[in-house]
């Protein structure tokens, strides 16, 4: 039988964002993203996979780009590395919760990836109520508001319209246009140019909409704690590249804690390895 899933509750404050209120028994979670998952680099696949079938979490949180790039479900209708993928998540559904959240790179993942991977979409951004506190959970892209160009282009892909047209175009075309698409990524990343963080008054915005005292993100690759004002704070999740010098993957995990019979929470940065 797969995992437990928490249910979705109206918020209770003023923004539409769904709530998830964490069962009881639930004392671990894990959070990552950005693992740019592809064919082409099979070590980080690798260390993911093992994560996967090792992490004795209750429930794992993929804050976006779990793949490098996703340009629909009816890859999954041909044997190949996207299925490989979803069998992964589907076999560790069986023993604990898996929500996912749409990045930058792989906004098209849709119902037919869900259920073949056996996890929980989420809505961008979502509340999570877990261990008496309220954590406000983010890819952070849609925060990063000094790169206007980006977020234009944010708006037009994530239309109805658009994707529509996109997503009516043959396979074989799609996955030539997203070709194109990373040149033009890995040319601006190489160019030097720097890249916009997210937005601090914003940030404090949304925080304070979700009656929130953290925000857990990832997009910007620049994993680190931001005590912000007042007792806000951003904490930002690394991403994923097993080739690199020294390997990056890391897994950012909250555990329940009782103090006093007060309800509280540690967190954790751990390798991926170290997260059993």
């Amino acid at each position: 039988m797969s995992a437990a899933r928490p249910r979705n509750t109206a918020p209770t404050a003023a923004p539409p964002w769904p709530v998830l209120q964490s069962p009881a028994h639930w004392r671990r979670l894990d959070f990552i993203s950005d693992l740019h998952l592809q064919a082409s680099e099979p070590a980080t696949f690798s260390a993911w996979q093992h994560y996967m079938q090792t992490t004795r979490a209750d429930a794992v949180f993929i804050l976006g780009d779990l793949f490098e790039v996703w340009v629909g479900d009816d890859v999954l209708e041909t044997p190949g590395f996207e299925v490989g993928c979803a069998q992964v998540l589907k076999a560790a559904s069986q023993r604990l919760a898996i929500f996912l959240m749409h990045g930058n790179r792989d906004f098209l993942l849709g119902s037919a990836f869900a259920q073949a991977g056996g996890l929980t979409l989420l809505n961008d951004p979502s509340v999570l109520n877990f261990a008496g506190q309220r954590w406000l959970l983010s890819h952070g892209d849609a925060l990063c508001l000094g790169d206007t160009d980006y977020l234009q282009f944010r708006a037009q892909v994530r239309s109805a319209a658009w994707q529509e047209n996109f997503l009516s175009q043959p396979l074989a075309q799609r996955q030539q246009m997203a070709q194109d698409m990373r040149r033009q990524s890995e040319t601006h990343k190489r160019s030097g140019a720097p890249y916009a963080d997210l937005d601090e008054p914003m940030t404090c915005h949304w925080l304070a909409l979700a009656q929130a005292g953290t925000l857990i993100h990832g997009h910007t690759h620049k994993p680190t704690d931001h005590h912000i004002t007042a007792g806000l704070r951003r904490i930002v999740l690394s991403d994923w590249d097993a080739c690199a010098t020294p390997a990056r993957a890391e897994v950012l995990r909250l555990s329940a804690i009782a103090a006093n019979q007060a309800k509280g929470s540690s967190v954790q940065r751990l390798s991926a390895t170290l997260a059993k």
